[in-house]
């Protein structure tokens, strides 16, 4: 019973950080931007995160400065797409590049130092339930973050005028303009958040998951979390489902590891990615499915008149 318990531990956090930056991709995607520089921007957060927190001691503090370095990352997106309407996959995959170079250079005197790692929560009596007392009542801060903002943009998106307002710019963004609605705003601020998520994603990395800074240790989650979105259909309760679903396989190849099934390691360490091809050649064979809930003006490039 503990080594289950230990493995949906270890499950719940590899999930969170998939959850979180895929969370805020959606709603990047939703106002009908695409933002292919997830990879960069969780990388830029998990630097950042280490960096503040083992500078000042605190990791509460190197959890805002990762928040606060995926958001200024995205700003840059954002400016090069939305007010210079540069190509949107270019621009998204040269950030990526940019923040893999960078966070490199910028971690270099953090390699092999002692993290701050962010505590567990301890509920006296809940947390010594057996079993579920550990899941439910004794996980990282991250983690409740997660669920709580799953849950905040479900009921922002279909609950709200303001998130009806959204999703119809996603739809179609000069009907939008036509109606006096400031298209350029709402997705400079989807953006922004987008980009405060995958910060937090990439803290989480760096402050929970593993707390050291190791050069790339994103490790293309960056890109699962992009294809979670699509394997959601831009539903954030799928979103939910996907994250746990490709945490399990993320573990499951580690503790096969572990154990020593006879399977080359290289294969098995492939298994998350080799799992997000056949999600989404899956997806791609269900064309009336993915034409259905896909934002009609998904990285088009918006020019109010003037």
């Amino acid at each position: 019973m503990d080594i289950t318990v230990n493995i949906l531990l270890t499950i719940a956090t590899a999930a969170t950080p998939l959850l979180i930056a895929a969370i805020g991709e959606l709603v990047v995607e939703r106002s009908g931007v695409l933002n292919l520089g997830v990879e960069g921007m969780m990388i830029m957060g998990a630097v950042g995160g280490f960096g503040a927190g083992y500078l000042t001691g605190s990791p509460w503090i190197g959890l805002l400065a990762a928040i606060a370095m995926g958001a200024v990352f995205s700003l840059l997106f954002a400016v090069m797409t939305l007010s210079l309407a540069t190509n949107q996959v270019a621009t998204g995959l040269s950030l990526t590049l940019l923040g893999l170079g960078l966070s490199g250079m910028m971690g270099t005197n953090f390699v092999g130092q002692p993290g701050e790692r962010l505590p567990n929560l301890d509920i006296p009596g809940l947390t010594a339930i057996p079993v579920v007392g550990r899941l439910l009542f004794g996980q990282d801060p991250i983690f409740y973050i997660s669920i709580a903002l799953t849950a905040a943009v479900m009921w922002f998106l279909f609950k709200t005028r303001t998130g009806l307002t959204l999703r119809s710019i996603g739809d179609s963004h000069a009907s939008a303009h036509a109606l006096g609605i400031h298209v350029i705003r709402y997705r400079y601020l989807s953006v922004i958040f987008g980009g405060a998520c995958a910060g937090l994603a990439g803290g989480h990395l760096s402050l929970v998951y593993t707390p050291q800074w190791v050069e790339n240790m994103t490790a293309g989650r960056g890109w699962i979390a992009l294809a979670l979105v699509v394997f959601a259909s831009w539903r954030p309760w799928r979103v939910l489902a996907g994250a746990y679903i490709f945490g399990a396989v993320w573990i499951g190849q580690l503790h096969a590891q572990a154990f020593g099934i006879p399977v080359p390691s290289q294969l098995l360490s492939s298994l998350p990615y080799l799992a997000t091809v056949v999600v989404l050649v899956l997806i791609s064979r269900n064309k009336r499915l993915t034409m259905m809930n896909t934002p009609a003006s998904l990285g088009q490039p918006f020019v109010p008149d003037r």
